[in-house]
């Protein structure tokens, strides 16, 4: 009973992303075996877990390390806390990635959390920067913007960009207190170097508002889509306990009990979302929206070359990779050139630090 408590647990934090970005670990939440706190857990989780892609790593390891390289402003020391498949976690990756910066990945225990015990601030990821001082950036969103400003502007330090990032508490509609960041999609630069990046305002506009776009909309549609059956439930499941390193018995109740809570909670996550009886339907509708948005002309929504919007959306869309609501977007949709384009530069990028 006690192998199968602790896997309830883990199968329940083995499970989509909080509503909004970044993600959040639920550990200190699971408690309980008897059938009400079971349900009651269920219940709270259907509400509290959001449309990110449900396939938390339990593993408590370090991932590869990216070989060191000379940056255009200096040598920046990045440690990037994630759990592998967390569509915000892989955002920042592959803008990391593109930009060929360095970094180390620590993968966070969901259950446990102890790899980031020294902060206050609960989710992932996380970016310790290094730049002469350490700094802690949150938000997917917030990091990837301040670091951008970064690598284009000579004029203030990481620590004086980051302030330019204040935290503003506001209360959710379940009157519960969190932070955001009102200008989170903004990167911070004087005129001159806004014309250089943004030649006209559109440019500028229209990255803005599909940045936002994949974080308010795309992500609300990757759970229900990866727990869309008890099939695809049971092979999401599959993933998470063989790369888990499950016990035995741990494994089999984490990957039985898990895909059944998912699948049940992936209904309550459609209606919170107004998603179709169909979800898939959705999903491709959304990747033809975004592939319409780029046009005939261009490569990617930044022109010949990758903008934050493009790595954006890529980094959510690729954490259902292996996956049957993959390989379905990739045949019903027309994502699938300008996705593969994606691999080939970040590939690139890589190959070339």
């Amino acid at each position: 009973m006690a192998a199968a408590g602790r896997a309830w647990r883990a199968a329940l934090l083995l499970s989509p992303w909080r509503l909004r970005a970044p993600c959040r670990a639920y550990g200190a939440a699971a408690g309980g075996g008897g059938g009400g706190g079971g349900r009651r857990l269920l219940l709270s989780a259907a509400f509290a877990l959001g449309g990110g892609t449900g396939l938390y790593l339990a593993a408590q390891h370090r991932l590869r390390e990216h070989s060191a390289a000379e940056l255009p402003t200096g040598d920046l020391q990045l440690t990037l806390y994630q759990y592998k498949t967390c569509p915000f976690c892989s955002k920042v990756r592959a803008f990391l990635d593109y930009h060929g910066l360095p970094y180390e990945i620590v993968e966070v225990n969901p259950i446990m959390r102890k790899e980031i015990k020294f902060s206050s601030y609960r989710k992932v990821p996380i970016l310790l920067a290094n730049a002469g001082s350490t700094l802690q950036l949150n938000d997917s969103s917030v990091i990837i913007s301040a670091i951008k400003t970064y690598l284009i502007s000579k004029r203030n330090s990481l620590e004086e960009i980051v302030s330019f990032y204040p935290p503003m508490k506001t209360v959710t509609d379940q009157g519960k207190e969190v932070f955001e960041y009102g200008n989170k999609y903004w990167l911070m630069l004087d005129e001159k170097e806004t014309k250089r990046v943004y030649p006209v305002k559109e440019v500028r506009v229209e990255e803005m508002k599909w940045r936002k776009w994949a974080d308010d909309w795309l992500v609300h549609l990757i759970s229900p889509n990866v727990y869309r059956t008890p099939r695809e439930a049971f092979a999401s499941f599959d993933y998470i306990v063989r790369e888990g390193k499950f016990g035995t018995v741990e494994g089999f109740f984490a990957k039985y009990m898990g895909a059944i809570a998912m699948f049940f909670i992936s209904k309550r996550l459609k209606k919170r979302h107004n998603l179709r009886d169909d979800v898939r339907q959705d999903l491709y509708e959304a990747v033809d929206e975004w592939v319409k948005a780029i046009g005939k002309h261009r490569l990617f929504m930044g022109g010949n070359q990758p903008n934050l919007a493009d790595l954006a959306v890529y980094g959510v869309l690729r954490v259902m990779e292996g996956l049957e609501a993959f390989d379905d977007m990739m045949v019903h949709t027309k994502i699938q050139p300008w996705y593969q384009r994606m691999e080939e530069v970040i590939q690139k990028a890589e190959v070339a630090v």
